[in-house]
This record gives structure tokens, C-alpha cells and sequence, in this order.
């Protein structure tokens, strides 16, 4: 699916930000919540898990350190499933950035995912794929980080019925807890586990054995020595995460906290160089989309120019005003045509103009209103009044 995909009427696919386990993951606009979101396409035979995390709807999560799905939609055999969107990378990313990161710098970002993972058991919920490439971090810079736990699609809900077969392992290899291999049931120690293997991952920049950690820890039943880059302090809170034991190993996130809280002090302070920056690495949003989401244009009306009316159109639409008809035809004259538009709006709404005579005509007669043939009559009478009057005054 490509940029600008309208995906079952509410999600806008965007761009593709990387390969999951399971499908691609996208940057997708969210038209209910007029928002960004990550957005995992997967089939629906895929999506079993996360539903129903999703349809938790009552109890989601709402946790800083936690990256829930926050909504879902299906259309044809594809499920796509979206949460908030982090642009910081991941733990992974950011230890191909820096190699070993300094201890206090990871004592924040594991209290960070033990926090989060907190929140996930209280929900009775177990991750059962906390690894470096499913915690992701936002965008701080050089501030302090935020981490959250992302990936949810092999969480385990305490008292679900299990789907796969016994003795099949669920998770990531050198990040599951030796017990998993022997199919106990999902418990949050199992997570507890995976988080020590992400602390020696911080602290030395590299994938640690963790096999060869617990087969040292139950030969010897000691602990074994702390790992190259590996304060002692931080050693000792990871061992116990580590016992291959889960009822030796620290219970619940809780404690763990409790634990790192107690080493805090005896860490050696971060020096000047050590300073570690998480920028943005989301790449810049495509064409057509903008901060506040796709950049679409208001539909402009289809204008087009409507044929000038003819005389006959010009009838239809509008009475013509009623004209005396001359008193006396003039002479027939050649006139244009009136299909032009402007005389045919000339017509319609300017006055007829007075038929004013021409400079060289001659001047008209002015009207009389007597009958015709009385002018002589008149003249007579003048004369005989006159003789009458002169032969009066005759003596």
C-alpha cells in the first residue's frame, strides 16, 4: 500500500517506517483523532494477540513508559493495528549510535521499562518480548530520555487459554528465560529476566550470552563475575534478575526498582563526553502531508462560461417590455442582428431611447388638433367680420 492509502475509511497511510516480525509498520494519520500514529499491518491470522490487547478498551494502559495500541481496524484479510508514534528510535539504534552507554544513563532508562512493565503486570498481563528493538524512545535531545515499551504481539493475559503447542518457545532467542524453554507457564518473572539481559546489552554495547550466563550461574551456583563494562553495583541487581531460578529471581517490577534505587548512588557520575542526545529520526513527511495532517484542497467548483442567450432564450427567461407600435412605419433599414450579446442585453435592460431626428432633416410640422380642411374656413370668417365692421362705421 502506498502513500495517501485510505485504509478501512479512517486511517491515512502515510510512509513505511521499517519490517516487523509480523507485517510493516507505517506512520498513518488517524482522521477520528486528527493525529500521527504507528501504524502494524498484519493479516488477520497474525493479529489474535493484539486484539484482544486492544479490546482491553476499559483498562488500557494509559502509562508514560508504555506504548500501547490505542485503536485497530480491519478490512479484507489485513488487520492494522496503531499506537503512538515515537521518532527517537529504539534501544537498539540508539547503541548502534553510541556503543555502551553510561551506567547512570541506563539505570534511568531500565527503571523507566521496569516502571512500564509495572503497569503491563498489574493488568495481568505478561510482554514475553521485552528486547532492545521493542523499546522505543521519544525525541528529548539531550534531555533526559523516555522510554516505552512497544510490541505487544505476544502478550499473554493471565488465565488465557495457551494456543501453541507445548515445549514451543514464544519470544526472542537470548532474551527468553531459561524456564520458557521447558514450557512453564507466561509469568512476569519471565519479563523480569528479559529486562537484565537489556541492562548488560546497555552497559557493554553488544548482545551478551545470557545461555552461557545461566549455565556459568547453575554450574558454579554463584553468580558468576561481573562482565567486562559492568559495575559491580549494576552487577548485582542484574544477577538476580538473572538466577535461573524464576523463585530466586526478583518477583515483580516493583522490587527491581527498589533495587536500582538502592545503586544509584554508588555509580560513578557521567563525565562531560558522555553525554547522550536522542534526536528525531522519522524522516520528513511526504508530499501532501503537513503537521496537522494531509494537505488536501477544498473542492473548487467546476466554473465554466454559460452560452450567450439568443433572442429566443432571452424571451423564455425574461417578458419583453410591451412597445407602442409607431404611429407611421419608417423606412425599412438594415439592422444587425441581435445574437450578439451585447444586443441582446442592451435590449433587455437598458430604455429605448427617443428617435431623435437627423441634423440634415427637415424641421417636422408642428401637429395641429383641429380636423383637417377647417384652416380656410377660418380665414374666411376673419374677412367677413372685418367688412361687416368697416361698413358699420360708414356714415
Amino acid at each position: 500500500m502506498g502513500a495517501g492509502t485510505l485504509f478501512a475509511g479512517r486511517y491515512v497511510l502515510v510512509d513505511e517506517l521499517g519490517q516487523g516480525a509480523f507485517g510493516l509498520v507505517y506512520r498513518a494519520w488517524d482522521i477520528r483523532e486528527q493525529r500521527y500514529v504507528a501504524a502494524k499491518m498484519l493479516q488477520q491470522s497474525q493479529a489474535h494477540n493484539l486484539l484482544r490487547f486492544v479490546r482491553e478498551g476499559a483498562r488500557r494502559i494509559e502509562h508514560p513508559h508504555v506504548l500501547a495500541p490505542s485503536g485497530w481496524a480491519a478490512a479484507d484479510d489485513k488487520v492494522l493495528i496503531a499506537m503512538d508514534l515515537a521518532g527517537g528510535g529504539t534501544l537498539a539504534s540508539l547503541v548502534g549510535d553510541y556503543g555502551p552507554l553510561p551506567p547512570r544513563y541506563v539505570l534511568t532508562l531500565v527503571d523507566q521499562l521496569l516502571a512500564g512493565l509495572d503497569a503491563v503486570h498489574a493488568l495481568r498481563f505478561v510482554h514475553r518480548d521485552i528486547k532492545p528493538g521493542n523499546l522505543l524512545l521519544e525525541a528529548t535531545g539531550p534531555k533526559q530520555p523516555c522510554l516505552r515499551i512497544g510490541d505487544f504481539g505476544l502478550a499473554h493475559q493471565d488465565g488465557d487459554v495457551r494456543m501453541t503447542q507445548v515445549h514451543q518457545v514464544i519470544g526472542t532467542p537470548g532474551y527468553v528465560a531459561p524456564e520458557q524453554y521447558e514450557g512453564a507457564e507466561p509469568d512476569p518473572r519471565s519479563d523480569l529476566f528479559a529486562v537484565g539481559v537489556v541492562a548488560l546489552y546497555l552497559l557493554q554495547g553488544t548482545h551478551p550470552d545470557a545461555p552461557a550466563l545461566v549455565r556459568a550461574y547453575t554450574d558454579d551456583g554463584i553468580p558468576p563475575a561481573a562482565p567486562e563494562h559492568v559495575p559491580e553495583p549494576w552487577w548485582q541487581v542484574i544477577a538476580h534478575l538473572l538466577h535461573p531460578d524464576p523463585l530466586e529471581r526478583l518477583a515483580t517490577a516493583a522490587q527491581a526498582r527498589t533495587a536500582l534505587a538502592a545503586i544509584a548512588p554508588h555509580l560513578p557520575e557521567p563525565d562531560s563526553d558522555s553525554t547522550i542526545e536522542v534526536f528525531d529520526q522519522l524522516a520528513p513527511l511526504p508530499d501532501g502531508f503537513g503537521p496537522d495532517g494531509p494537505l488536501t484542497t477544498e473542492p473548487t467548483p467546476n466554473i465554466t462560461t454559460a452560452p450567450q442567450p439568443t433572442a429566443e432564450t432571452a424571451q423564455l427567461r425574461r417578458p419583453a417590455p410591451a412597445v407602442p407600435a409607431p404611429a407611421v412605419s419608417a423606412a425599412p433599414s438594415v439592422a444587425k442582428p441581435i445574437y450578439s450579446p451585447t444586443a441582446t442585453t442592451a435590449h433587455l435592460t437598458t430604455p429605448a431611447a427617443p428617435a431623435w431626428p437627423a441634423a440634415d432633416a427637415a424641421p417636422a410640422t408642428r401637429a395641429s388638433h383641429l380636423p383637417a380642411g377647417t384652416g380656410w374656413l377660418t380665414g374666411l370668417g376673419f374677412l367677413l367680420i372685418a367688412v361687416g365692421i368697416w361698413a358699420w362705421l360708414q356714415p
